[in-house]
Formats: C-alpha cells, sequence, structure tokens
C-alpha cells in the first residue's frame, strides 16, 4: 500500500507537467509563429518478483513473469515545428517563411533564430525585430525609400519613387537536421545546441529551404480543439491519481485498525 502511494504521486506530479505544457501552448495561441509542445512520459522501474521463464515445483516453466510498476515521469517536452497558418497583414516588413527554415537573428552578439517575421524599423533605418535586435544580415533602409520589397527568393530591396533600387541585400535562411533540439529562450528566439546540429544556412526556395512571403505572418499552430482535449484528459488523470492515494490511505487506515483490534 505504501508502494501505490508513491506510484500515485508520481502520476500526479506527471499530470502536472502535462498541465503546464498544454497551458503554456494555450497561452500562446496567438504568439506569431509560436510551435507547439508536447509532454512526453516513460514507466518507471520495476520491481520484480518472479522472472518469467522461471522454474515453478512442478518443473514447469512460468509462462508470465510477475513485476510491479513504480510509476511514471516526464522524459521529454518536445516541440512540434508544423506549419502555422498564415495571416494577410499587408505590412511590408511583415515577412512569413513557406516551408523549412530560420531568419537569423543578432541578440546581443549572440547567434539566435526565429520563425517571426514581425520586423520593424529603428530609429537608424535597420531591420529589427520587436524587441529591437537587429535580423541578419544588416540592412538598413535610406531614408529616401519610398517602398520596400521582398522577393520569394530572399532578395530585400529599398526602391525610389521610379522603382531604382538604393539599397539592398540577401536574407539567408538556416535549418536544422533536428529542429526540436534547439534551446527556446524566450522572445520567439531558439538557440543552436548538440541536439539540434549545426545552423545550415541556404537559399530561400532552394535545397528544401523555405521561401519568403512579404506581407504575411506565420501563425501559432496550437489547435485549441486539441490542447482542450488533452487538458481534459490531463486534468482526469490527475485526479485518477489522486484517488488512488486516498483508497491506499483508506486500505492503510483499515491495516491499522486490524492491528488495534
Amino acid at each position: 500500500m505504501m508502494r501505490s502511494l508513491w506510484t500515485a504521486a508520481t502520476g500526479m506530479v506527471a499530470q502536472q507537467t502535462n498541465i503546464d505544457t498544454i497551458s503554456n501552448n494555450l497561452a500562446n495561441v496567438s504568439t506569431t509563429s509560436f510551435k507547439k509542445s508536447r509532454a512526453e512520459f516513460e514507466d518507471l522501474m520495476y520491481q520484480t518478483l518472479n522472472i518469467a521463464g522461471t522454474l515453478n515445483e512442478q518443473g514447469n516453466r512460468t509462462p508470465v513473469g510477475l513485476q510491479v510498476g513504480m510509476g511514471v515521469r516526464p522524459v521529454t517536452v518536445h516541440k512540434y515545428f508544423s506549419q502555422g497558418d498564415f495571416q494577410n497583414t499587408g505590412n511590408t516588413l511583415d515577412i512569413a517563411i513557406e516551408g523549412d527554415g530560420f531568419f537569423l537573428i543578432d541578440y546581443n552578439g549572440q547567434d539566435a533564430y526565429t520563425r517571426a517575421g514581425s520586423f520593424k524599423l529603428d530609429s537608424d533605418g535597420r531591420v529589427v525585430t520587436s524587441g529591437g535586435y537587429a535580423l541578419q544580415p544588416e540592412f538598413t533602409v535610406p531614408a529616401e525609400t519610398v517602398s520596400l520589397t521582398v522577393t520569394a527568393d530572399g532578395h530585400i530591396a529599398a526602391l525610389d519613387s521610379e522603382g531604382a533600387e538604393l539599397a539592398g541585400a540577401d536574407i539567408e535562411l538556416y535549418t536544422f537536421i533536428n529542429p526540436a533540439g534547439l534551446n527556446a529562450i524566450g522572445r520567439n528566439f531558439y538557440l543552436e545546441t548538440e541536439a539540434s546540429g549545426a545552423a545550415t544556412p541556404g537559399v530561400p526556395g532552394t535545397d528544401n529551404v523555405g521561401t519568403l512571403a512579404q506581407g504575411f505572418l506565420e501563425g501559432s499552430n496550437v489547435q485549441l480543439v486539441d490542447e482542450m482535449v488533452g487538458m481534459i484528459v490531463g486534468q482526469r488523470a490527475f485526479e485518477v491519481n489522486s484517488k488512488a492515494i486516498t483508497t491506499a490511505d483508506s486500505m492503510l487506515q483499515t491495516a491499522i485498525q486490524v492491528k488495534r483490534s
């Protein structure tokens, strides 16, 4: 009975992690280019009371063993980089990535990666994120610019009133062999890790690298219905594990009363 108390407790802890993950997904349902996460679990070690295949008193081998599980634990929170829905904003500095790839951002001298293409201009005319971090390669829009264009293959150009190019640059996108291994640090930024592999630069539209769509933003890939169902399942699992603790406690109380009598 003491074992069942601890086993059920691990279930409650695991479901708390599950609900925390779902809550974060729901909180970011309107966050640009947010990628949903899913908590994944594995069973803990087993107490083996009888090994399958051992000989019994009659000399026969037991077909199955006797093992009692010790509970569950969270093993990972997996982030899924499936494409979110596109939103047509009409803003010339809103750029969505159609397919695989990340923008490179100068994050206080450190390389950071993002799919959130809601760029702005700072006081110097540089193309920056909402937090003021510069897009790489750094691009400055001249003061006399009338319009700004971004092609599907990543060429950004500042044009004058006659359509002549005043300044231009080529935006590269970066891919990873395992994007789920990136380290999310908030602000829609990710950092490279040993698990993600090294960032591979590429020209948009080539070698399985996505293309760019000016005037669009990629929305969150969170599906509200899926998250709501997952939250209900997690809540019920939490409740049934708490019920198992109550039941084990009741059984212990009965055993104590038998001892006293």
